[in-house]
């Protein structure tokens, strides 16, 4: 029985390399192959692979956000591809998972394909379950985000936010001294917050609840938010019935 695999990286030269890797792989049958994440979500969907390569660092989606919008149950083995970098490759080895470097040797490339077709016919000891807890040690658990920024990855603490503006095509994202942009939309960074912790306060802003120290007047119905450090943000109309609401419930569980 062939192993179905769809390959996920927003590099054309890395997706023709790996290709013509598998090109000769009697058991590996190539049912697609995807540019980016949103492509990615579709395509796993609609294919079901039994085994995925995929990018880490891909623009709008990283490889994270997409293995998150799939049912656990759907999840197929993995193997991430990405480029150098420390917090991502120390976060697959604690959790035993297999990567690729680019530029990744055939070599390397023969032993990831042999790991996971060993995995593949023994379910009993399928990776799935290593990858299910790096998901939920990095979002399930609401301790960090994981972003893609000044060409590379790093994981910035929730409790470090203060606020996310949306510019463009682009995010900002505040954490204390640090700036993060990240190319993203805001909606897409929205969707992957726990919100407990965070708040929308107007169409281009997101800010961290326990940042806020006040909601301020500025008369004729304005108002901003006054964070801790005494950033001023502008509080949409829209908006306020929200922030209300979750600045209520926040105080009603901590009390």
């Amino acid at each position: 029985m062939s192993i179905r695999t769809l390959i996920v990286d927003d590099e054309r030269l890395t997706r023709r390399r790996i290709l013509s890797l598998l090109k000769t792989d009697n058991d590996i049958e190539v049912v697609g192959e995807c540019g980016d994440g949103p492509t990615a979500v579709r395509a796993i969907a609609e294919h079901r692979p039994d085994l995925l390569f995929l990018d880490v660092q891909m623009p709008e989606m990283t490889g994270f956000d997409v293995l998150r919008a799939i049912p656990q149950e759907q999840l197929p083995a993995t193997i991430f591809v990405t480029s150098f970098d420390q917090y991502a490759v120390q976060a697959f080895e604690a959790h035993d998972l297999d990567y690729l470097l680019k530029p990744f040797a055939v070599e390397r490339f023969s032993d990831a394909i042999s790991r996971a077709k060993r995995n593949l016919r023994q379910p009993a000891v399928s990776e799935n379950g290593n990858l299910i807890d790096l998901l939920q040690e990095m979002q399930g658990s609401r301790r960090s985000i994981m972003v893609r920024s000044a060409g590379r990855t790093v994981f910035i603490r929730l409790e470090d936010i203060e606020w996310i503006e949306a510019a463009a095509n682009y995010i900002k994202i505040f954490a204390g001294e640090d700036q993060y942009i990240v190319r993203a939309k805001i909606s897409t960074i929205e969707q992957q917050l726990p919100v407990m912790k965070f708040v929308r306060i107007h169409r281009s802003l997101i800010a961290g609840i326990d940042h806020i120290r006040e909601l301020q007047s500025c008369g004729n119905g304005e108002f901003v938010v006054v964070l801790r450090r005494a950033k001023e943000l502008p509080l949409g109309r829209t908006y306020r019935s929200h922030v209300d609401s979750a600045l209520k419930q926040v105080h009603a569980v901590a009390s």
